[in-house]
């Protein structure tokens, strides 16, 4: 008996995207099947088509849902203070959060990249433009009130992207570190990135950002 749309498809298409995470992360987009992937959710390999046309459909949205999310993260965190330190401690505990939560799912949307057709592969990009555009308005905004001290906006924010993104290869829930003293260090490092205090003054807004990231980690 075929399924009807509401909750019954709803919660199978939730499993499906979910399974399809995890396995894509585990062995690649292009060895995992659509077969695979029906007998991972129990269902026949024929219903996972009503959810999602192509394979190609599949990885498209589950790659757009996954900046759509982070957009949405970011919009909820964005503080309302106009301080540059405040708006980038934000941004970089918001990043880290959310990736690590998310580590199958960023994994997917950092290596997948290549398996997208142009038109979508332009679609995902012009997201995560429009997402890094926001650390790079930080960015701009600390540089030009002189409280970051920055040579290059534009490589200054790939470095960071790049340095918070990669949290997810090696940090593992239960070691050493915690995720609030991860993200503490990475507040501090990012600060010494961008010259952040170096003359030896910090914004208020953005000390008692820092501090809060101290005074968690110390918990």
């Amino acid at each position: 008996m075929a399924r009807t749309t509401g909750s019954d498809g709803e919660k199978t298409e939730a499993a499906v995207r979910e399974a399809a995470v995890n396995l894509i992360a585990r062995f690649g987009y292009e060895a995992m099947s659509m077969r695979q992937l029906a007998a991972e959710v129990g269902v026949q390999a024929a219903a996972l088509y009503r959810y999602f046309p192509t394979k190609e459909e599949l990885l498209f949205t589950l790659m757009r849902e996954h900046m759509e999310g982070l957009t949405d993260a970011w919009e909820t965190a964005c503080p309302i203070s106009a301080d540059p330190v405040q708006r980038l401690s934000a941004y970089v505990e918001n990043h880290i959060a959310f990736h690590i939560e998310r580590r199958h799912a960023t994994h997917v949307s950092n290596m997948e990249l290549r398996s997208l057709s142009p038109e979508r592969l332009t679609q995902i990009l012009r997201m995560r433009t429009a997402y890094e555009k926001e650390l790079r308005a930080i960015l701009r905004d600390g540089a030009e009130a002189g409280v970051f001290s920055i040579d290059d906006t534009g490589l200054t924010a790939m470095a960071l992207i790049q340095m918070m993104t990669g949290v997810i290869v090696w940090f593992r829930p239960g070691e050493r570190l915690s995720i609030t003293e991860v993200t503490a260090t990475y507040l501090s490092m990012t600060m010494r990135l961008v010259g952040a205090g170096t003359d030896g003054e910090t914004t208020h807004d953005g000390a008692r950002a820092l501090g809060r990231a101290r005074d968690a980690a110390a918990l």
